[in-house]
């Protein structure tokens, strides 16, 4: 039986390359404007500093899932992936289809992370 601390890490990184994947598209698509977020709206240092701090969260959460004791990183996981679902449904619908494929992506990575937390006996 493989480490499951090992899949949940994975799952981090599979999330986190989804996120990246849509980033990179979305500037080939030509769906956004440098410095401009969403609705033309122009962003301020502060709130470049959340965007960095919430994309850290799949980093945080392979660091963590390695080194952090069970069953607290059992909790921490099944929490975070349900807080980043959460999150990430205020932003449906995408402009792009691809953008809402990846996203749905996302979300079964996360339902996977919770499937696997919960279901983990040391």
């Amino acid at each position: 039986m493989q480490d499951t601390r090992i899949i949940l890490s994975g799952l981090w990184v599979a999330t986190m390359l989804t996120y990246l994947l849509g980033d990179v598209l979305r500037i080939m698509a030509g769906d956004v404007v440098p410095g401009k977020l969403t609705g033309g709206m122009q962003a301020t240092q502060g709130m470049w500093l959340l965007i960095a701090a919430i994309m850290l969260i799949p980093v945080v959460m392979v660091v963590l899932t390695l080194t952090l004791e069970y069953p607290a990183i059992r909790w921490v996981n099944i929490i975070v992936a349900i807080l980043v679902v959460v999150f990430n449904l205020f932003g449906l619908p995408y402009k792009g289809a691809y953008d809402n494929f990846l996203i749905i992506v996302s979300f079964v990575f996360n339902a996977l992370t919770v499937w696997y937390a919960w279901t983990w006996v040391p």
